[in-house]
């Protein structure tokens, strides 16, 4: 009131008014964001040559494409659409035929801007002025990354457009029976989004129950009427679709059919088991999916009834995945920490390749063949969402931070916003997080250059001269010598290859497992160093190849780990294909070694511990060098950046607490001011 009285504004005036800038500031950025994406994937499609682009859109209205008047349907295997699908799309043969690409790149993205929209708005309510604002640009350039956008935009499918239909029928369009007619015209294009029908009757919407069903089976039948060769091959001869495409038990097709039949399952058994798992996932699905729309979850209830079409369809090709992402919604988890867990693992799943989401071992490639099943599977039949009425469901339990840790530079850390959290993380998350990172390591790795190709090779190998000549002028080109001489010990040979080889992600994750056990505070600390330091060693990767003392063909190295070499080979090494053989400067091996080293020696309680920790970068840099994969400059580059990363997570985050009790001890003295968070 004093600040009222004297002119002033209100003190919470200030406040609000910064809080209302900085949301206007996100929004514009995220827009930006989308609005960068969308161009990324416009150019991305019409800058490929035309017969590598839109190839089902070709395949359609080309010269001999089945969309015209004459011919079948289904005289090419690339149409998989219904036979109403393609009575719609003929009368567009001709103009698509004169704007290919343009107009049809253009339209889709128009159809997965309004999705994104749509979904935004169909957010439970009640949603805060933030979520509401800042929703609708999130899901665009979710949706703009996610790989069923990216391949119906390749391809030229039409498999957003059911799902846009759905969307509108059940949150935009007023009149049950106008909200019938959406839903049933995408079932005429997609049968299996029938399963929508049963929510809407389970639901008291059972207007829009009936005329789901009855604008399904005109459509149906108009299309049957003007095409009935086509509508018999459709409906009869490949049972609802399920033979047309690509083989069914292809990678591509993510349904229960194509899961049997990549397990090995055929015939009336695997007929019979597919019919028995579908109908109980659509039963189980449609269940869960009734109680969420009774809690005023409705979207919730959408996606979880997609992922159930998803399975029971016979052929679910990767264009028509978009259900899986919707589901992302889900709110899962009593903590807060849990609360990530979820759209995390649903985000990765739907936006990168399999591969980077599991190891490429035998042992997993039931799981890892069908990953994006698995989370449609998951989301209609087993993930425990919470409840609108559930206490934790708009304010989970939060995490326990700790005070600061006074530094000794006024301006450390650099990010006060983030705290050191004292509890564990969510041990599914981490371990999603860092497959991932150690995939798109890998994939920076090698891509960077220095690969393979003669121009790379001869780089690394001038660079390789020059740091010899280097390591000469310093009196410190030990590496012949060493290597030579350790050749001859077949004991010691034996000894540093097995070291070499076994050690080198061993040690780290051992390290990083006992830490997020014992000491989850220091986990986040020395995990944020590791990363820092990878994350340096990447940017040496690419900026400076370099050819190994093994990888000269003038020094004289015996590989000891790859065996003999043939440097006439264009493509050098077996290994090539897997990683770059030409990033060796900084030394990783050295770098993660000496992290592991420096973490043990700062948090072990007993002085042999610190000493057996500092053992282990000592026996690195001897294996690397008496191998010959890398050069004494390489250790002291991986000494550089690992010491930079524990630098940089000193400088953004703060100094790590002595002990957990410390550091409780100092947040229950003093308020938060953010010293360090993982």
């Amino acid at each position: 009131m004093a600040n009222v009285e004297h002119g002033g504004r209100p003190a919470d005036a200030f406040g609000t008014a910064g809080t209302g800038s900085r949301l206007r500031a996100a929004r514009l950025a995220l827009w930006a964001v989308a609005a960068v994406l969308a161009i990324r994937q416009l150019a991305v499609v019409l800058t490929t040559p035309s017969g590598d682009r839109l190839t089902d859109l070709e395949t359609w209205v080309g010269p001999a494409g089945v969309l015209h008047v004459t011919g079948s349907l289904y005289d090419s295997p690339r149409f998989t659409g219904t036979p109403f699908g393609g009575l719609v799309l003929k009368p567009l043969t001709r103009s698509a035929e004169q704007a290919l690409g343009w107009g049809w790149t253009f339209g889709t993205l128009l159809l997965v801007v309004a999705l994104g929209m749509v979904a935004a708005r169909a957010l439970p309510q009640p949603a805060g002025r933030r979520t509401s604002l800042l929703a609708a640009p999130v899901a665009i350039s979710l949706l703009m990354l996610s790989l069923p956008v990216r391949n119906t935009l390749w391809l030229g499918q039409t498999s957003i457009i059911p799902v846009l239909l759905v969307l509108l029928g059940c949150f935009t369009v007023r009149g049950e029976r106008a909200s019938g007619l959406c839903v049933g015209v995408a079932a005429a294009l997609q049968p299996t989004v029938l399963l929508f029908a049963p929510l809407l009757w389970f639901t008291d919407r059972r207007r829009a129950a009936l005329s789901t069903g009855v604008t399904f089976a005109a459509c149906t039948a108009l299309a049957w009427a003007a095409m009935p060769h086509d509508s018999y091959t459709y409906w009869v001869h490949h049972m609802a679709g399920a033979g047309l495409g690509g083989k069914a038990d292809a990678l591509a097709n993510q349904s229960l059919h194509g899961a049997l039949l990549r397990l090995g399952l055929t015939g009336p058994l695997e007929i019979a088991l597919f019919l028995v798992l579908a109908a109980a996932v659509a039963v189980l699905a449609l269940r869960r999916a009734v109680r969420y729309a009774h809690d005023g979850q409705l979207l919730l209830a959408v996606a979880v009834t997609g992922c159930a079409a998803v399975a029971v369809s016979p052929t679910t090709w990767q264009h028509q995945l978009l259900w899986v992402l919707l589901a992302v919604v889900g709110r899962v988890g009593r903590r807060a920490s849990d609360r990530y867990v979820w759209p995390v693992a649903v985000v990765l799943v739907t936006t990168l390749p399999a591969k980077m989401m599991l190891p490429n071992m035998p042992v997993v490639y039931p799981l890892r063949d069908n990953i994006v099943l698995l989370a449609a599977l998951a989301a209609a039949t087993a993930v425990p969402f919470l409840s609108r009425t559930s206490p934790y469901y708009r304010a989970p339990v939060p995490a326990e931070y700790a005070g600061a840790v006074p530094a000794r530079f006024r301006r450390v850390p650099l990010l006060p916003l983030l705290r050191r959290v004292l509890t564990r993380p969510n041990l599914l998350l981490e371990l999603l997080l860092i497959r991932v990172t150690y995939a798109a390591y890998q994939q920076v790795r090698l891509a960077a250059t220095g690969g393979s190709n003669a121009a790379g090779r001869a780089t690394a190998e001038h660079n390789g001269r020059h740091l010899l000549a280097v390591e000469r002028l310093l009196h410190i080109d030990v590496e012949h010598a060493v290597n030579h001489a350790v050749v001859r010990v077949g004991w010691l040979r034996d000894f540093f290859d097995f070291y070499y080889e076994s050690f080198h992600f061993v040690v780290p994750l051992t390290v990083l497992g006992v830490l997020y056990w014992r000491r989850p505070v220091d986990y986040r600390w020395a995990r944020a160093s590791l990363g820092f330091t990878t994350l340096l060693a990447l940017v040496g990767f690419w900026l400076f190849p370099l050819a190994p003392p093994r990888l000269m063909p003038t020094l004289g190295i015996i590989d000891t780990v790859h065996g003999v070499q043939d440097f006439s080979k264009p493509d050098y090494g077996t290994l090539t294909a897997l990683t770059n053989q030409y990033a060796a400067m900084p030394s990783l091996h050295f770098g993660w070694s000496l992290w592991c080293g420096i973490v043990i020696a700062v948090i072990a309680p007993r002085w042999w511990m610190k000493a057996l920790g500092l053992l282990h970068p000592l026996f690195t840099v001897s294996a690397i060098v008496a191998t010959g994969n890398h050069w004494v400059l390489d250790a002291a580059g991986g000494a550089v950046v690992a010491s930079a990363g524990f630098g940089l997570s000193y400088l953004f985050q703060g100094p790590r607490a002595r002990t957990v009790a410390a550091v409780a001890g100092t947040g229950a003295r003093e308020p938060a001011r953010g010293a360090a968070a993982g």
